[in-house]
């Protein structure tokens, strides 16, 4: 039974998902647009929100601040703990949730995966 396991295991193990999912999501916030299969940009889309969250929480409390930088740093490199701590602070500051847009497109030619972009909105 799949009771109480969240999210997608997208065909590999816990170590190489994590290790798939950190570069997405690196990827995504310092270009802030990523071209990847359908089911890859809906397990994005609801690690994003937390760790954008994450970072409004740090801006939020300054008592705080290290700790829930701390805890962006293991999800994602440096540079994108910053661009989140910096821009999307500023620029979600309104908004609570949904800080991404998923759009599908055609078909991948060689194997008929659904493709998708996922952007920031």
């Amino acid at each position: 039974m799949q009771h109480r396991n969240k999210g997608r295991i997208l065909s590999r193990k816990s170590g190489p998902r994590r290790a798939l999912l950190k570069t997405l999501l690196g990827s995504l916030i310092m270009r802030e647009k990523v071209t990847t299969t359908l089911a890859k940009a809906r397990e994005m889309k609801n690690h994003i929100d937390q760790l954008v969250n994450k970072g409004k929480r740090a801006e939020a409390s300054k008592d705080h601040r290290q700790a829930e930088l701390r805890l962006l740093r293991q999800h994602l490199s440096l540079e994108a703990t910053k661009k989140i701590s910096s821009d999307f602070v500023k620029r979600f500051e309104t908004r609570k949730s949904g800080y991404t847009r998923i759009t599908k497109l055609e078909r991948r030619q060689g194997d008929g995966a659904e493709m998708a972009v996922i952007e920031f909105v």
